[in-house]
């Protein structure tokens, strides 16, 4: 009987360990930039209102991420930055408006990041693949608030077919989470009439643990 008790718990323990990582070929903690020269990593923004949706995006990423591969819930750490100045809407008199003092101040503020520290709720979907919660903070407009974010990390072991994209081991990460503007100090006129309050943030991006 107790040997049994002792198999079923070294099972309980090995299932729960896998659960909170990837099952690949890279052990113990791993770093990844995300730095593209070639603009392929991208930040997406959406807002919409019964006046006019708004998408836009930016290619100008950079950061890294820290993590423990066979365990994430050891803890993670990292910050991603984008350049404030980079932002585009498709329409070139309103990209000068958000980089303008009344929005997102570019000049003072030249950057946007998001400096991640836990991950929560993490749920493997495959080997190498698993969706979680991020917390962080996020700073926009000299202004820092505690924002949550939704992602998934895909974890590819470097093969001649990944060398395409970049040498090493990559990390794919799908990301989402909403902005809140005024929490930001952006108080223009026509925050809630052409542009929505909250805005919808969507970034995808892969990096390497070979920089």
């Amino acid at each position: 009987m107790k040997s049994l008790l002792s198999v079923t718990f070294i099972i309980l323990f090995a299932v729960t360990t896998f659960s909170q990582g990837f099952n690949v070929k890279a052990k113990g903690k791993q770093t990844f930039s995300f730095k593209d020269n070639s603009g392929r990593n991208q930040a997406t923004f959406f807002s919409t209102t019964p006046l006019e949706d708004i998408n836009g995006l930016t290619s100008d990423i950079n950061g890294t991420v820290t993590f423990d591969v066979n365990n994430l819930a050891n803890g993670i750490s990292g910050e991603i930055m984008i350049s404030t100045a980079s932002l585009k809407s498709g329409i070139d008199l309103r990209d000068e408006h958000i980089r303008g003092e009344k929005w997102l101040n570019a000049e003072k503020y030249p950057n946007i990041s998001y400096k991640i520290s836990k991950i929560e709720n993490i749920k493997p979907e495959s080997d190498i693949k698993l969706s979680a919660k991020v917390f962080g903070e996020f700073t926009l407009n000299g202004v820092k608030k505690q924002i949550p974010a939704n992602v998934t990390l895909t974890y590819l072991d470097e093969s001649e077919k990944t060398r395409k994209r970049a040498p090493g081991d990559l990390l794919g990460v799908q990301a989402k989470f909403q902005v809140k503007l005024s929490d930001f100090g952006v108080k223009n006129e026509i925050i809630g009439e052409k542009v929505a309050d909250i805005i919808e943030v969507g970034v995808n991006m892969v990096g390497s643990n070979k920089f």
